[in-house]
């Protein structure tokens, strides 16, 4: 018997929906199903997965397209048989879905006369309506309608199917089966009930009505469904699938042609603008060999038709220009000679050769992949420039699919089973995720959960089966879809929660499965940065620089000394704990040495343990050799080991005979590996191959297991030569305009690892004075002046806490040139008593107030705001005693999150309260090996896949940074000081490795109680 299953939803139905499509797939197969509708409630976005799932498997099982959607007391599923049907069906998921908010979809009547293609199973409720609905899909819809007979074996099935047959008879409607399928198994039915309570938003117990009575949504075997449905009925259900021929490799994607001159073709176009910028780039003539490189790649833009693509992210790197917008191009097709010349990028491809087989495949026919970085703070206008340039209709942003994670999963489960909300927290707040040797379940259950109880048993199971579960849709970071045509003949639009934004329904994997064209337009902090840096030298200096100009310069040998000192806080990339702990010992002195220090400290590399390897080859302790000319060409510039994903790609090409889609493959697989363990098939035919070709097994075995190592953390080279150039850039800054960069930095802010504290101690620590917030000489952002004849920077109203940026606009544009002279004069222009308390709270009001305590005393007398007594001089009516160091640090934090007073651990040292511990400047004179106390504020906690449950610590004292590592074991024993202290205390070992020093955790010891009151940032990184 053949079966097609018609009407199923995965759990991209939100929240109802128990099995992903995957799972749908596999089972469906497994049960002999001759085809397989994914019909998600007004969506398609599960139905990619399905479809790449059968593509690359090769399995026997047709796939339908489609989707249910409900209109008043109308139920229908819509199924796609033909390329027109889907685009009928896509415009209609759009227009319902942009009719309401997220997440919801408004049908109209309208909607459901306009299909002309779409088939329509109808889904009669019982209610007095279905009679006017059969006939009305009679008249417009005839040949195109079914009945969808369901059995749920409910007890009122019965009278259900007489009342089917009854219309059937009536309407002459003919009648098919459907499963309704829900599950792709019935032990999914306590999942789907959990779904069911957390979609109502109540208990499972509060809204057993609204739950299912059986397992017969799951997928039944043919057998069952031979006996619960009649012949007539499947015989219809099987015409129906056989009818569906549309299949989504159909969809082929047509670029925007407005951006061509006329009388041009857009390769002429686009042969003109390189041919313009090799004259920018290249001043004194273009090299023989970066010409026939161009020509290389503008012969192969052609024969695969690509023109359009480039021209697409030049005009919109163009418009970036026209308004000050910095910014940066990377991924493979970036970092061409043709990107280069067309500005898109800043990498000279003098100084690197990425492999030219990455810039664009002739056999996977994929899209180019470019990255477009813009300014963090500016990006929204890029944004708006494309939908005004394409409009709606045209313009959309992939969608990102917000998943089931811990904390959500335990909440949302919790809830649903009854446990109280206290509970819950405290499971989510005791949890230690970092420590990877003892799970989540043990150590819930070391917390008080009873798992020999049935809700403690379920609490695990549930937990465990919606981890990784859809929650809903959300927009992608900056990945847009442009179309030549209405974006929803192609993939349906909904709106976005953020307002004059749209979202397809589809995200970055599904678009990459179906080879259709994104264009990344994302956001970076570190350019907003160095573009004010930028303005800040041309404005107190009159020199004008750009990041193009700083990599025409070259190698600069100060800049290179300051990094292999991992003096590169606040610097792009090479700031993280791990970079700085690689700088001293990998010593970068060129830009092609920072592209490998960048990609080197990743998880893949290190993995798949290619770095101490790296390094000794580096420092001549170990020879380099290559079992190949072959593998010489790939891994020469690496020393003999393959850092980059590109080099693991191409080692198999070239040592194992992979072809170019085989090598690809492998490329996906490394790249979900972890989830799936498709990496695994792929085994046999790389060691099968590089044997064959006379590498040694044994050789063939590291490469696989470096391989395993890239698996999803591979670091594609052309991405780490566009982030070197940033790391260059922003380190050569801070080298020769350290006040302009560290400003510049705190008015970027938020970004990066550090706070505005952390930067501005590091400012301190190379010479830059700190002038204090102040509302007769401060600015809204930071700026900088000189001070005796050394540039300093003037902290700016902005870092005051709750301080409205109208506001503080209006005090400067207001401020008379001799300044204010009182709180009245300040008060008068309009500003609020909240406003003034925020001022004073952060000692702004200095010039005419002792302190801030005497400046709220002055606030205290209403008479201070009243317009009669506006003009009149302060006075000090009270004998207010000044704030003692310790409150002066406690109020700076409070009012502004930083102070530039003495360091918290200054005063407690002051106070007597630390006992001996040894400062960050003092490590270096410790023995290696030797024990040592060290005291800190935590700023910062990483805790890194490739780590075995390791965590890496920050503490900040008055001297510095000092890095502290802490063992799994150690963390577990005294979790409540590793998981909650602010101030922490460290008594262990020193570890030295070069200028490399560590502490290695022994104990513990929480000192936040010191600390009362006084609000810490610490950065957590998983």
């Amino acid at each position: 018997m053949r079966y097609a299953e018609l009407f199923c939803q995965s759990n991209f139905s939100f929240l109802e929906g128990a099995s992903s499509p995957e799972e749908l797939v596999k089972q469906a197969h497994f049960l002999g199903y001759s085809a397989l509708a994914v019909t998600d409630e007004c969506s398609l976005a599960g139905v990619v997965r399905a479809h790449t799932l059968i593509k690359n498997t090769e399995l026997d099982l047709k796939l339908i397209v489609g989707s249910v959607l409900c209109f008043e007391s109308l139920k229908v599923v819509l199924l796609c048989p033909n390329k027109a049907a889907y685009s009928e069906l896509c415009r209609v998921i759009s227009n319902a879905r942009r009719r309401a908010n997220k997440g919801a979809y408004q049908l109209e009547k309208w909607d459901l006369l306009s299909l002309k293609h779409c088939f329509i199973l109808w889904l009669p409720q019982g209610e007095h309506e279905d009679a006017q609905w059969g006939a009305w899909l009679k008249r417009y819809h005839p040949n195109r309608s079914w009945i969808g007979m369901q059995r749920e074996l409910s007890n009122l099935e019965r009278q259900h199917i007489k009342h089917c047959e009854m219309l059937s008879e009536r309407c002459d409607i003919p009648i098919c089966a459907l499963g309704a399928v829900l599950m792709h198994c019935a032990n999914r039915i306590r999942l789907q009930h959990v779904l069911t309570a957390i979609k109502a938003n109540q208990s499972v117990e509060e809204c057993k009505g609204q739950l299912l009575v059986n397992c017969e949504r799951s997928m039944r075997t043919k057998d069952k469904i031979a006996k619960l449905f009649k012949s007539s009925w499947l015989q219809e259900t099987n015409t129906i699938a056989n009818l569906c021929h549309f299949n989504l490799d159909e969809l082929r994607y047509q670029y925007p042609s407005e951006l061509v001159p006329q009388g041009k073709t857009a390769m002429q176009y686009l042969r003109e603008l390189v041919a313009q910028g090799t004259q920018r780039r290249f001043v004194d003539g273009v090299p023989s060999d970066i010409a026939k490189t161009i020509k290389k790649e503008l012969e192969l833009i052609e024969e695969l038709d690509y023109p359009y693509f480039f021209l697409t992210i030049y005009d919109i790197v163009m418009y970036a220009k026209s308004q000050g917008i910095l910014y940066q191009g990377r991924g493979s097709a970036a970092n061409s000679v043709v990107c280069y010349c067309l500005e898109i990028t800043a990498v000279d491809p003098r100084q690197v050769a990425v492999l030219f087989e990455r810039f664009i495949s002739r056999e996977r026919n994929e899209p180019p992949d470019i990255d477009v970085d813009f300014e963090h703070q500016r990006r929204e206008e890029v944004i708006q420039y494309i939908y005004q340039k394409y409009g709606r209709k045209r313009a959309a942003l992939a969608a990102t699919v917000i998943t089931y994670r811990f904390k959500s999963a335990v909440r949302d489960v919790g809830k649903a089973l009854g446990i109280s909300e206290s509970q819950l927290t405290y499971f989510i707040k005791n949890v230690n995720r970092r420590d990877r040797s003892l799970n989540w379940q043990a150590q819930i259950i070391e917390l008080g959960l009873e798992p020999s109880s049935l809700k403690g048993a379920q609490f695990i199971e549930l937990i465990t089966d919606i981890m990784g579960f859809p929650r809903h849709l959300s927009q992608h970071v900056g990945g847009f879809v442009i179309s030549a045509g209405p974006l929803h003949d192609l993939v349906p639009v909904e709106n976005a929660s953020m307002p004059e934004r749209t979202v397809i329904q589809w995200d970055k994997d599904d678009l990459e499965s179906l080879a259709l064209l994104k264009v990344d337009v994302l956001a970076l902090g570190m350019l907003s940065a160095i573009r004010k840096t930028f303005e800040m030298v041309y404005q107190h200096t009159g020199r004008s620089l750009s990041i193009a100009y700083l990599t025409q310069r070259q190698d600069d040998p100060k800049v290179y000394e300051m990094i292999q000192k991992a003096d590169t806080v606040g610097v792009f990339q090479i700031e993280s704990r791990a970079q700085m702990s690689m700088l001293p010992r990998l010593k970068p002195r060129c830009y092609y040495d920072l592209v490998v220090q960048i990609a080197i400290v990743r998880p893949g590399p290190i993995q798949g343990d290619m770095v101490h390897p790296f390094l000794k080859r580096r420092n001549g302790e170990e020879a380099v050799s290559y079992p190949s000319e072959a593998v010489k060409a790939v891994l020469e510039r690496t020393l003999g080991v393959p850092i980059f994903q590109e080099q693991v790609i191409k080692l198999a090409m070239v040592a194992a005979g992979f072809t170019g889609g085989e090598a690809d493959q492998l490329r996906r697989a490394m790249a979900s590996w972890k989830k799936t363990g498709e990496l695994m098939q792929f085994k046999d035919k790389l060691l099968k191959g590089m044997t064959e070709r006379g590498y040694e097994h044994q050789f063939a075995e590291r490469i696989f297991e470096q391989i395993c190592g890239f698996g999803e953390y591979g670091f594609p080279e052309s991405h780490s030569a566009s982030f070197a150039v940033l790391a260059y850039a922003s380190s050569w800054l801070k080298l020769y305009y350290p006040a302009m960069f560290y400003a510049s930095l705190l008015n970027s802010l938020p970004m990066g690892f550090y706070s505005a504290s952390q930067l501005l101690q590091d400012a301190k620590r190379h010479d830059v004075f700190i002038l204090p917030v102040c509302v007769n000489h401060s600015s809204y952002e930071h700026t900088v002046h000189q001070v005796e004849g050394q540039w300093a920077i003037r902290l700016g109203l902005k870092i005051i806490k709750g301080l409205r940026q109208s506001i503080a606009n209006l005090i400067v544009e207001k401020r008379p040139n001799n300044g204010y002279s009182s709180v009245q004069s300040v008060s008068k222009l309009g500003v609020d008593k909240g406003a003034l308390e925020r001022l004073a709270s952060a000692n702004a009001l200095r010039d005419f107030s002792q302190d801030r305590y005497a400046a709220r005393w002055q606030l205290m007398n209403q008479e201070v705001t009243l317009p009669l007594f506006t003009d009149l001089p302060s006075k000090q009516t009270a004998d207010i005693q000044s704030p003692s160091d310790f409150e002066t640090l406690l109020e700076d934090h409070t009012a502004m999150g930083i102070s530039l007073n003495k360091h918290p651990i200054t005063l407690l040292d002051e106070r007597g309260e630390l006992g001996v511990f040894t400062r960050m400047n003092e490590l270096c004179k410790k023995a290696h090996k030797s024990m040592v106390t060290v005291v800190g504020v935590v700023t910062g906690k990483q805790s890194p896949g490739t780590a075995a449950g390791v965590t890496f610590f920050t503490l900040e004292d008055d001297t510095g940074n000092i890095n502290v590592v802490v063992w799994a074991g150690t963390a577990r024993a005294q979790k409540k000081a590793y998981l909650g202290a602010k101030l922490l205390e460290v008594k262990g070992i020193v570890e030295k490795e070069g200028n490399v020093i560590h502490v290695i955790a022994g104990r513990l010891i929480d000192k936040s109680p010191l600390l009362q009151g006084f609000d810490t940032q610490s950065r957590h990184f998983h």
